[in-house]
């Protein structure tokens, strides 16, 4: 611990899924660190997870370059985890993923930071041609190499935890409609525990792995959409058919939703991204650049999701340890 105790890390997002996760992992192995949020206020449940006056909110946005680098001033580390699943205002795939990544690693570079890591997402490679997201993605990962070429870059699947969007948002759809739109039914997913993701976080920022690389992280399971949704099903004890939605009948759907002031369930940007196989490439595997880098055996889908997935059920924890109901499917 006394090893790091000088050390000051600044983690954008900090206060988000990932980064309470990491936010625990530096803070017990005695890093200083700055979680930089748009609102400061609302992050200040990331203080407890440290010693006093170990843990401190600040307030930056990617989208200010004076508030970026306030925040790395003095870091030793620098790990950026801000991205956007849909847009909103300024708050726009191009402003967070590209300009608001490049300008971080700016401004680390410029702070002299001695390490940069940056999270973006699997298959955005792949998807980059028919999703926005996935296109602003690919491209904010080569402005950071191009500002800092020593980074770090970690792309994670679709990620499973206590808090996460996924599996909890399908978990109450299940609890709450008596269908189960399925979109895309045959993509694969190699779901990943967030708590991994983010001890590879901290070794990738420890200089634990080779620098100036693109690491893809995947669990030990590969699943189709249509599986995983019949997973969510057995795991919340509910009897709902899946029926499946043409791709061109979703995004008119999610076009129409988008109208609406509140946060969309699903947009045409994530229904073109559902039809791209979200998995570990084998040209990762080759080169080992996956978790076998970071000497990490990834948590199954098996081990997780029961601790969580219960609340979804009728009688919540009540019914942990009974059978769960039997759930009806059509074709994808």
């Amino acid at each position: 611990m006394d090893r790091y105790a000088q050390k000051l890390v600044t983690i954008f997002g900090g206060s988000g899924f990932v980064g309470t996760h990491l936010v625990q992992i530096l803070a017990r192995k005695g890093y200083r660190v700055r979680v930089a949020v748009r609102r400061p206020d609302l992050a200040g449940k990331t203080r407890i997870f440290g010693t006093v006056g170990q843990v401190m909110p600040i307030q930056a946005n990617l989208r200010d370059e004076a508030s970026v680098r306030r925040a790395v001033a003095g870091a030793d580390i620098v790990i950026n985890l801000v991205g956007v699943g849909h847009e909103k205002g300024k708050q726009t795939f191009e402003a967070v993923h590209v300009d608001g990544a490049a300008r971080v690693a700016r401004a680390a570079r410029d702070a002299g930071a001695a390490a940069l890591v940056h999270l973006s997402a699997l298959g955005v490679d792949a998807a980059a041609g028919i999703s926005a997201y996935a296109d602003t993605k690919l491209r904010g990962e080569a402005a950071v190499l191009a500002a800092f070429p020593e980074a770090v870059i970690l792309r994670p699947s679709i990620m499973f935890g206590q808090d996460d969007g996924f599996f909890n948002l399908m978990g109450t759809l299940a609890r709450l409609f008596p269908i189960m739109p399925l979109i895309a039914g045959k993509t694969l997913f190699q779901p990943v525990f967030v708590g991994d993701v983010a001890e590879a976080l901290a070794l990738a920022a420890e200089g634990q792995v080779k620098t100036g690389r693109v690491y893809e992280l995947g669990g030990p399971d590969v699943e189709s959409h249509k599986a995983l949704m019949q997973r969510i099903l057995r795991e919340a004890g509910r009897n709902r058919p899946l029926v499946p939605f043409p791709a061109g009948l979703a995004k008119f759907g999610a076009a129409l939703i988008g109208i609406l002031p509140f946060k969309p369930l699903i947009t045409a940007d994530q229904v073109n991204l559902l039809g791209v196989d979200n998995v570990v490439s084998e040209q990762a595997r080759k080169d080992k650049r996956t978790f076998a880098a970071f000497g990490i055996e990834p948590v199954s889908m098996d081990a997780v999701l029961p601790t969580y997935m219960w609340r979804f059920r009728r009688h919540g924890e009540f019914d942990r340890d009974s059978k769960p109901a039997a759930h009806g499917s059509l074709s994808a």
